[in-house]
């Protein structure tokens, strides 16, 4: 074993021939140095070890080879070997020593590229979705559902509802639907004579985009009701959420109102008690966005809740109305969904299976791909009169 110690120790000298191929002696030849004969008694194995010795010096050669070269040690991962040189090239490759073409089945492909690599959103009615929250939360719930729409190639606008999310004014001060959905409205009327959008409401969110669809029917090309409050004419979502009430004690228990301008006056808003949180609004979502959600989450302002929307055929009804069903909605379960519907049927009903009433935390890919699939939907035929 001497040839492979000398090699692992020190380097060869430059042009000298490679040492001669390793031999080890068995133990018999070993105990019987002075008696000779014992060599030819070896055992099999003694040809597999020196086989073995003969491989580990090859390779201990061919790393000094590399080494003189300029080439590194051995490493066990191209993506490592190669980790320098590749970042002046794009993504790091996978961690594999494999070189074969990324296949459309690789994760660094990600599912909403797979969705829309034949979407063409520039041929769509319009590329512009407008999310709209629902009450209490803001702008910040729909992360995931802007980036995954924005890498389809959508232009997407959250907006913060007065007194939600960001938005500085006082929660209780809010005397009225059209103060509370402002922000949408004002959004809707930048917009160019021929600009259309998609509006998504969510929860409360829903009377929001039913009060635009009257102000702004020509400016909505279709609106999308995810899990949200579906009005009839002459109704409040104060009503529809009273049904709930009637089935499930859930929310009741979670509602706390604020009256902040004195018992003897109506309330102004409402609180979510933090501890059920979870059981109401987020009991199939990641706990990370249940944490965000503790911490984000404001008063719901009490007077749009209470107001009865005015709606006409003419305008309301005249934009294409969208329903998304959530089967796991503790909040607005689904029996109420559908009793909406039935009340005020929309032109397609779609369901995400699993989803809570916070379907942009639990079921964002599945949400996604049905916006896609909405927003995908061609024009109507114009009927001639």
């Amino acid at each position: 074993m001497g040839s492979l110690v000398s090699c692992l120790s020190d380097p060869c000298p430059s042009g000298s021939p490679p040492p001669p191929q390793a031999k080890r002696r068995s133990s018999t030849s070993s105990r019987g140095r002075g008696g000779g004969g014992g060599r030819d008694s070896a055992k099999p194995s003694v040809a597999i070890d020196e086989e073995a010795l003969a491989a580990a010096a090859a390779l201990v050669l061919g790393q000094r080879g590399a080494a003189a070269a300029g080439l590194g040690a051995f490493e066990r991962s191209a993506s490592v070997r190669y980790a320098a040189k590749r970042q002046s090239q794009g993504p790091p490759l996978p961690r594999s020593c494999s070189t074969r073409p990324r296949s459309l089945a690789d994760p660094e492909l990600q599912p909403q590229q797979l969705l829309a690599k034949d979407l063409n959103t520039k041929d769509l009615e319009t590329n512009i979705i407008v999310l709209v929250h629902g009450g209490g939360f803001g702008a910040w719930c729909w992360y995931k559902t802007i980036s995954l729409l924005e890498d389809s190639g959508f232009k997407v606008n959250a907006v913060d509802l007065t007194g939600s999310g960001i938005h500085s004014y006082d929660t209780n001060k809010i005397s009225s639907l059209s103060e509370y959905a402002e922000p949408l409205t004002s959004y809707l009327k930048s917009l160019g004579d021929a600009e259309k959008v998609i509006l998504v409401g969510h929860d409360l969110g829903g009377a929001c985009v039913s009060y635009a669809m009257e102000m702004f029917p020509s400016k909505v090309a279709k609106a999308v009701f995810l899990c949200a409050a579906m009005l009839t004419n002459g109704h409040s979502t104060l009503d529809m959420f009273q049904q709930q009430m009637d089935t499930n004690g859930t929310l009741q228990k979670a509602q706390e109102l604020v009256y902040s301008n004195g018992k003897d006056r109506p309330p102004t808003a409402i609180n979510i008690e933090k501890a059920l949180l979870r059981d109401l609004l987020f009991n199939q979502s990641p706990s990370k966005d249940v944490s965000l959600a503790s911490v984000s989450m404001r008063p719901i302002p009490f007077a749009p809740v209470l107001e009865k929307l005015q709606l006409t055929a003419q305008n309301y009804g005249s934009v294409r109305r969208f329903y998304v069903e959530t089967t796991e909605d503790n909040a607005i379960p689904l029996s109420l969904q559908q009793s909406m519907c039935g009340a005020n049927p929309p032109e397609k009903v779609l369901r995400l299976k699993g989803a809570d009433h916070a379907p942009f935390f639990s079921k964002p890919q599945a949400l996604h791909k049905t916006l896609v699939e909405i927003a995908a939907m061609p024009m109507l035929p114009i009927q001639a009169s």
